[in-house]
């Protein structure tokens, strides 16, 4: 359960915090220290930070911020921080919580592609932020999409901040072992932040890939490939396995009921290797037909996505429209998923929240709303999946070089946050309709959000 802190002000503009231990990550600076004049000050909010993996409640907080960084989360204002240049905006009492990031998001081409417009990759990179997501990893890579990260981090696009795979590495783009190592190489001159595997590459294929990335020093994250299997991708110590791929095929237990010693086989597995998994329960369940076609087609989010999207995404279900498409199993393999994956929970493991956004009806931002009820499901508390998106995050791009401080409302920290109406630890429907979010230091208010989303549903509707 969550703690709520409690400011008790001291002479001299010095405080201490009553009712919770400190917390490193969101540490609060004491008013006696020199502040410069912040760019914004967000007043009057309350602040949900985090102990471990405990969240706690800063109340009646105030956030300055000065060149897309954090300098001070305070109890009450500073004469110093503001000056005739700073953006003041009142919190009135509202509720303020870390970016979310897209673990396993996708970035579309800034360019005319497929008949789609050039517009698509902006308008969608608004979507994630308008929903509070201010950090996706992207997972398949096109060219211009290095392009597309610089330009957000110099501010002349608006987006998450973006870390990016490349082009996958699958059947069909690696032919060899010697060919698959020259490749991990060709990615890391680039400048891609990771290699994302996909499907149908061989053992050797893969190993020369795992062994390469490790000299390189470079992540290695996404599918399980069949020949692989889900043991020597954590023994080649593939970062992240995505949508829990290769876990229920360990077991054979895509087809049956998984029992309850084949999911403690599975979490010892995890657990020995460190793994970290992102499970995306949502957008599995609808690829692999365990979804209601007619809620899905109900979302009124697909509005703001290209016609030829939105066709293709309601054509699926009549179509049968993948290799994973399974109506048959479908039921037993989502069940077993859920159960996998409150078994990993509650053992532990490393979570991190994604929803393979923009795919099959997970618009982006609005996608995490569904996920959010998967993991619920699944028996996860909304303070464990608030902490998967946010912190836990962080954490894991704190190993890559040059990355910005990421996943805390924090001193030292990006400037990355939504602010809420309600309180989000008690309702995940606090997290709709957000009053306003900050990316990189740059505030969008409600009113900014809607005039834009109206753009998009409006280029994007039916004629």
């Amino acid at each position: 359960m969550f703690q709520v802190c409690k400011h008790l002000l001291l002479g001299a503009g010095l405080f201490v915090v009553l009712g919770c231990s400190p917390e490193p990550a969101a540490s609060v600076q004491a008013m006696g220290d020199p502040v410069t004049a912040a760019d914004t000050v967000v007043s009057g909010v309350n602040v949900i930070t985090w102990q471990n993996e405990q969240a706690t409640l800063l109340e009646d907080a105030s956030i300055a911020i000065q060149d897309g960084q954090i300098v001070a989360v305070t109890p009450t204002l500073n004469a110093a921080m503001i000056n005739e240049f700073t953006q003041v905006i009142d919190g009135n009492g509202g509720y303020v919580l870390a970016g979310f990031t897209e673990m396993h998001g996708h970035v579309p081409a800034a360019v005319d592609f497929g008949g789609m417009p050039s517009s698509y990759a902006d308008d969608m990179l608004f979507l994630y932020v308008a929903n509070g997501v201010t950090t996706v990893r992207g997972m398949l890579g096109y060219t211009d999409q290095l392009q597309l990260k610089q330009d957000i981090a110099a501010g002349k696009r608006v987006g998450p901040t973006l870390f990016l795979a490349g082009p996958s590495f699958n059947d069909a783009t690696v032919e060899s072992p010697e060919q698959a190592a020259a490749r991990v190489q060709e990615h890391v001159a680039e400048g891609w932040d990771l290699l994302k595997i996909h499907p149908g590459l061989q053992l050797e294929e893969y190993r020369a890939v795992a062994a390469a990335a490790r000299t390189l020093g470079i992540d290695f994250a996404g599918h399980v490939p069949v020949d692989v299997g889900l043991k020597v991708a954590m023994e080649e110590g593939q970062r992240t396995i995505d949508h829990l791929d290769g876990y229920l095929r360990y077991v054979d237990a895509i087809d049956r009921p998984v029992t309850a010693s084949e999911l403690a086989i599975l979490v010892e597995l995890t657990l020995q290797h460190n793994m970290v998994v992102v499970p995306t329960q949502a957008l599995w369940a609808t690829l692999i037909g365990a979804g209601d076609p007619e809620s899905l087609a109900s979302y009124a989010e697909l509005a703001l996505v290209p016609e030829q999207v939105r066709e293709a995404w309601l054509a699926y279900y009549p179509n049968r429209g993948s290799s994973y498409f399974n109506v048959e199993h479908a039921a037993v393999q989502q069940n077993n998923r859920r159960k996998l994956l409150n078994a990993l929970y509650e053992a532990g493991a490393e979570i991190i929240f994604g929803t393979d956004a923009p795919q099959l009806f997970s618009v982006p931002g609005y996608s995490i709303h569904h996920e959010i009820r998967y993991m619920q499901a699944a028996g996860m508390p909304l303070e464990a999946i608030y902490y998967s998106a946010t912190a836990a995050a962080g954490e894991y791009f704190s190993s890559y070089e040059n990355a910005p401080k990421l996943g805390h409302v924090a001193t030292g920290y990006q400037a990355d946050f939504m602010l809420l109406e309600k309180n989000p630890l008690v309702s995940a429907s606090a997290l709709k309709q957000p009053r306003g979010v900050m990316v990189r230091g740059q505030w969008f208010d409600r009113a900014t959000l809607d005039a834009r989303i109206t753009e998009i549903r409006a280029r994007y509707q039916s004629p």
